[in-house]
């Protein structure tokens, strides 16, 4: 469900951020492509989830509505959470292209 926030290290009181930069760079596979795929892939299990909620409540199988209701805006979030990463990675693109050299 957090997938999205890596866990924090605390920082010294000298302000050494170094434990912060290692846990950065040991993120899943090391790398930005690496972590963003992997978190597609949470969002897709997330919709399918929501989804499969979605079909019990329709046939009348589902056990709560309040937990199909929370599994659907929990993948609301997510979608939007991807949307706005995916718009941020496309204006960096674009503003890198318009660079001169």
């Amino acid at each position: 469900m957090n997938d999205f926030i890596l866990p924090t290290a605390p920082i010294d009181a000298t302000g050494d951020a170094a434990g912060v930069q290692a846990q950065a760079a040991a993120a899943p596979g090391g790398n930005f492509a690496a972590w963003f795929d992997h978190q597609l892939g949470a969002l897709d299990t997330q919709m399918a989830s929501a989804e499969k909620g979605v079909q019990q409540l329709a046939a009348g199988d589902a056990a709560s509505l309040h937990d199909v209701m929370i599994r659907m805006e929990e993948a609301k979030l997510a979608f939007h959470l991807a949307v706005q990463v995916r718009s941020r990675l496309l204006d960096a693109y674009q503003e890198v292209m318009r660079m001169q050299v």
